[in-house]
């Protein structure tokens, strides 16, 4: 058993496709500039629906985190930590997501990231 991939729907393949080529994207207002987070057909601040997709920087920084000692996949590291990121384009924009590449121990509230693929 693998981790399960998210159901694609019209509204949302976008984002959750655009990272193949290593870039992060969200869709934009280009009315009011927001990021919309998660994908939504209009904006949340204005109700327009003109919206593009954007890259952003991919850096943010851990607003929580919590180490995972049980091992829900077969493939998961183990332990791993699951955090919460605000991306430094827009700190209300928060991504939960398994933080990779370093030891648990050194990740805690504060600490600077960038994603990857």
């Amino acid at each position: 058993m693998t981790r399960p991939l998210p159901l694609l729907r019209d509204w949302n393949r976008d984002y959750w496709t655009s990272g193949a080529d290593g870039c992060l994207r969200f869709l934009r207002c280009t009315v009011c500039g927001r990021i919309q987070h998660p994908t939504t057909p209009v904006c949340r601040a204005c109700g327009v629906g003109e919206l593009e997709l954007r890259p952003v920087s991919g850096h943010g920084v851990v607003q929580s985190c919590t180490t995972t000692q049980q091992r829900w996949f077969p493939d998961d590291e183990h332990p791993f930590v699951v955090a919460v990121v605000a991306i430094d384009e827009d700190p209300a924009v928060r991504l939960t997501t398994n933080i990779v590449g370093c030891a648990p121990g050194e990740v805690h509230v504060g600490t600077p990231v960038k994603v990857t693929f």
